[in-house]
């Protein structure tokens, strides 16, 4: 089969031809019909600091897919072969004391699909079923492939209930159009994004923002207070890890407002006002990943009510074999994209 993998410690991946992998007992094997590309694979791909020090080469790389079951382990129960799934990325070992208190999305011994085992960046994937998630068969393969993604906005929004809030979304990269998406289908009041990109802007209002501020606006913390009458923000869906989003976000929160934390920050040392944050009462919520298996479970409510179309942030579809096209129109510096396929 053909795959996308990172051969030896250096940037770049390489397509190869391999054997097709065999399902373990407690395995499926997947034909993927689309994968999509995360800020994690770029990341493998540019061979930066955190690549270096967790990717051990040769490695199949990709966690984010749809696909047909092509074969079953002897000890899988509840999937079968011609099933539709997509992969839920974390795998949990079973038998931490996170995984026995129902949080395996943070298991303790935690493995992540294309990045300690290989992935799906190919014509066929191994996929734990433990990692499974069964579609209904009228569910297109790029729809599939973003569930993923999809499940992170989800989580972030809905870990409390945003109905008829003011919501702030910080980021215009998939995570926060996704999430403007997940608010907008669950009832959000107003819904202000702030932006980057122009070419992602408009993608926000197919999503559903009611409010768009530029990133750089010196009177972004005004906008947001006169559009929430000077309360400020109740919930605040930080995306992006930038410092100044994080503390502007700080800013414009309400006094008992929720502050919730997506975005990975480069720096891992940031200054922020801890006294506000108190003097708030907020609460801080850090997502990692989705729950399993509930995060999941709302995402299926909300896709198949119709008032959740992640369609829009679908911006572009390439042939596996035009990885390094599809790498550069990711990383771009006009941003002209949003989530991109690979189709094998």
């Amino acid at each position: 089969m053909k795959a996308l993998a990172k051969m030896k410690p250096a940037p770049g991946l390489e397509l190869i031809e391999t054997d097709i992998p065999q399902p373990g007992p407690n395995d499926l094997l997947v034909k993927v019909q689309a994968a999509a590309i995360c800020g994690t694979d770029a990341h493998i791909y540019a061979w930066d600091a955190w690549s270096q020090s967790r990717i051990k080469p040769p490695l199949i790389v990709g966690h984010e897919l749809g696909g047909e079951v092509v074969a079953v382990g002897k000890m899988v129960g509840g999937f079968k072969k011609g099933d539709f799934i997509s992969a839920e990325s974390h795998i949990p070992c079973g038998y931490c004391y996170q995984c026995r208190n129902d949080q395996q999305h943070i298991c303790g011994n935690l493995k992540i699909l294309g990045v300690d085992t290989p992935g799906c960046f190919a014509e066929y994937a191994v996929i734990p079923v433990v990692c499974a998630w069964k579609n209904d068969k009228s569910m297109s393969p790029e729809i599939a492939a973003v569930q993923e993604p999809l499940g992170n906005a989800v989580y972030t929004t809905l870990c409390e209930d945003v109905s008829g809030l003011n919501v702030v979304v910080f980021g215009c990269g998939p995570a926060g159009l996704f999430a403007t998406g997940v608010a907008n289908a669950a009832g959000a009041g107003q819904i202000i994004h702030v932006v980057k990109h122009e070419f992602r802007s408009a993608i926000s209002k197919k999503m559903g923002s009611t409010k768009l501020i530029k990133y750089d606006d010196p009177k972004l913390v005004d906008k947001i207070k006169e559009a929430t009458n000077g309360v400020g923000a109740d919930v605040i869906l930080e995306m992006t890890g930038n410092p100044g989003a994080i503390n502007q976000g700080i800013e414009v929160l309400r006094k008992g407002g929720r502050f919730t934390a997506f975005g990975l920050t480069a720096d891992t040392e940031i200054k922020i006002n801890l006294n506000a944050l108190v003097f708030k009462g907020c609460r801080i919520i850090c997502i990692n990943g989705r729950q399993m298996f509930r995060t999941w479970y709302q995402m299926a409510g909300l896709l198949n009510s119709g008032r959740l179309n992640p369609a829009p942030v679908i911006t572009h579809k390439f042939k596996l074999e035009e990885f390094q096209k599809a790498f550069e129109t990711m990383k771009a510096k006009d941003r002209k994209s949003a989530k991109i396929l690979l189709i094998p």
